[in-house]
């Protein structure tokens, strides 16, 4: 039987550009769906469910902001985002919006396929990091992950995570009361190549906050040791540290 093909929807209004991304994405073998403006790229992606977005910024009829906020209304499949070079406010609105990446023009071949190989390996997650051994269920106070069905509840209610705020609390939960740095956090969620990219992790955080805390501002469950990164911990044992918050 033949293995089904990962499917990838494009949309840029460069037509150039766009005939370049999808030949090149079906060369290494994935299917490609194009799109010229945002509007067409949420019909494709609505209609054909892929398993990669990756979506241009500035487009006709529907930006790439207005297209992201809009997917993650129905579904968490990973999009990366494209961005002019310099426009840093652009990558962080992109990544707060929900995007799981980001990809900076002009940028090689080889970036792209490197970025999408990496979004890709990060949205299969799960067989990996079921390591023989950890529970199947980890409870923090009111937050409950369930790792056999990648399922998060709070309260009884499930959370919608995307795939990337999914591995993100997953490593969390698995190293409960337990300071993390950036780096670590980095490396393992994202991979070694993100090292530095502290920003990519302080919009992830924020929005899980946002699901996860009745208050974002003076959160709960996921702290922030200044200086040195994060930790998940039950509210009935989160006593304010210094430095905590």
């Amino acid at each position: 039987m033949t293995a089904k093909k990962v499917r990838i929807v494009t949309a840029d209004d460069d037509p150039q550009l766009l005939r370049l991304i999808a030949r090149n994405l079906e060369f290494e073998g994935y299917e490609v769906l194009t799109a010229s403006d945002g509007a067409l790229a949420l019909e494709q992606i609505e209609r054909s469910a892929p398993d990669l977005v990756l979506l241009d910024v500035m487009m006709p009829k529907m930006d790439g902001f207005t297209v992201t906020s809009r997917v993650r209304e129905f579904s968490p499949v990973p999009i990366i985002i494209v961005t002019a070079r310099g426009q840093d406010q652009d990558k962080v609105k992109g990544l707060d919006l929900g995007a799981d990446d980001y990809l900076t023009k002009p940028f090689s071949v080889e970036e792209l396929l490197a970025r999408v190989r990496a979004v890709l390996r990060r949205a299969q997650f799960l067989a990996n990091d079921a390591v023989a051994g950890r529970a199947s269920t980890i409870q923090v106070g009111d937050l409950v992950i369930d790792f056999a069905q990648h399922l998060v509840t709070l309260d009884g209610k499930e959370v919608p995570l995307t795939p990337t705020e999914y591995r993100l609390l997953a490593y969390l939960a698995h190293n409960v009361g337990r300071v993390l740095t950036q780096d670590l956090l980095l490396e393992h969620v994202w991979g070694e190549d993100y090292l530095g990219e502290s920003h990519m992790l302080q919009v992830n955080v924020n929005r899980l906050r946002r699901k996860l805390e009745v208050d974002p501002t003076h959160p709960r469950y996921l702290k922030t040791k200044v200086g040195t990164g994060y930790l998940l911990v039950s509210p009935a044992s989160a006593g304010e540290a210094p430095g905590e918050a």
